[in-house]
């Protein structure tokens, strides 16, 4: 060990990331402080990390963030989660971010201060990369001056923000590749509370738990589109077919608009949300490159319009991982089991239910049968802790069917997740 370059060590020192475990490993030796001050690149404090910090006074942690932070030199990724009920002085939390300003590439910051302070102003705009951002307001962004040219990564939570402010923060940052939004408290200017989105290089999209009715993006070269615990009037993408994975998860729309940014879609996932176009089918049928397709507990707004096996044996020949809940199942048999098209590319198969019913079994069979080259079943299902004898009877009945499923199916590989 007495061997290893300064640098090397300092390298070993950020891979270990929590504070206390680098202060004590630091400390074995000059050469190992050496190191810790002057080539050290992530510090972590986290009271999970380090338990200890919940039994010390605010103050007292304070302290012990500057002293480590201010001991070191080119300090490139920082961390500080606490729990979020503690608030932290705003003069300490500014001291350190105009110390590390100049070499910070990655920022994760999750705790409130007092009095608020706005983190955009105090963080360094060349370099920093990375930015998550907890319990702390964003006021007054100034793209003119405040241009974040590194920056390809934000992640924002439980804050306040205007949607004009979102709108200018993403303008500002000229190499975003990732955007996330979780349970923020977005003011919008008019009544019908609309956020406007708008980046030429963002990839990856993700928004949760947002009271917002509309939201239109703008982004040519957006990959992946991931909306979760959302009621919207409208949901519109505006640019070129680069969306690959689409997903929605407990989300209601009334009118999702994704433009012609289907043909490139590789991936569908639809969960316990509620789909009110007219002509959903059609918009994703020409995903001709869909590999995976998930539709689990949707509720379609009209009965015309849901997808039948046929149509997914058709218009998605590259398929491959195929899921669906029993409770479209009356649909998708009314509509496609008569019909004779195999699903020749689908190796994975996954289906499941909310509430079990006699002839689920049966439905199991039926769909294993149209997919001929199939690998992996995976069958996924909800199990009531108070069973009626009913119940019961169904579930040792599908038991049975399983038996005798790998008697005739010992080619395929069946998994059980219950929940």
């Amino acid at each position: 060990m007495e061997n290893l370059p300064v640098e090397v060590i300092g390298n070993i020192l950020s891979r270990i990331g929590s504070a206390r475990e680098i202060i004590v490993a630091s400390s074995t030796c000059r050469k190992w402080r050496v190191s810790f001050r002057k080539h050290l690149h992530t510090l972590s404090f986290s009271d999970e990390d380090c338990p200890v910090f919940r039994d010390l006074m605010t103050r007292r942690i304070e302290i012990i963030i500057t002293q480590t932070i201010f001991q070191t030199v080119g300090l490139q990724c920082l961390s500080i989660h606490m729990d979020n009920v503690r608030e932290f002085s705003a003069a300490p939390v500014i001291a350190w971010l105009m110390y590390t300003r100049e070499t910070l590439r990655c920022l994760y910051f999750n705790v409130r201060t007092t009095p608020n302070i706005n983190i955009l102003e105090k963080c360094g705009r060349q370099k920093l990369e990375v930015l998550n951002l907890d319990y702390n307001p964003i006021i007054g962004v100034e793209p003119s001056y405040q241009r974040f040219t590194s920056l390809k990564s934000i992640f924002l939570r439980h804050i306040s923000v205007s949607a004009l402010d979102l709108s200018l923060l993403l303008s500002a940052c000229p190499k975003i590749e990732t955007f996330t939004l979780v349970s923020l408290e977005v003011v919008t200017s008019d009544s019908q509370s609309s956020m406007e989105l708008s980046s030429p290089t963002l990839r990856s999209l993700y928004v949760k738990a947002l009271a917002i009715d509309k939201i239109i993006l703008e982004a040519d070269n957006l990959e992946i589109l991931h909306l979760d615990a959302l009621n919207l009037d409208l949901f519109e993408l505006v640019g070129k077919s680069s969306l690959k994975n689409l997903k929605l998860d407990d989300v209601s729309i009334t009118h999702l608009d994704i433009g012609e940014s289907t043909d490139h879609l590789e991936v569908i996932d639809v969960s316990t949300s509620t789909i009110m176009l007219p002509k959903f089918y059609q918009m994703v049928s020409r995903s001709s490159k869909l590999r995976k397709l998930r539709l689990w507990g949707v509720v379609f707004d009209e009965e015309d319009e849901i997808m039948d096996l046929e149509t997914i044996a058709t218009c998605f020949p590259q398929l491959k991982y195929l899921s669906l809940s029993y409770d479209i199942r009356d649909c998708l048999l009314h509509n496609g089991l008569q019909v004779s098209l195999p699903l020749y590319n689908v190796t994975t198969l996954e289906l499941g239910w909310s509430v079990i019913s006699v002839h689920f079994g049966q439905w199991v069979f039926e769909m294993v049968d149209r997919c001929p080259n199939l690998k992996k079943l995976i069958i996924h299902g909800v199990l009531s802790e108070a069973k009626t004898r009913e119940e019961r009877q169904v579930l040792a009945s599908f038991t049975t069917s399983v038996v005798s499923f790998s008697r005739k199916y010992v080619h395929i590989d069946v998994l059980f997740e219950y929940e």
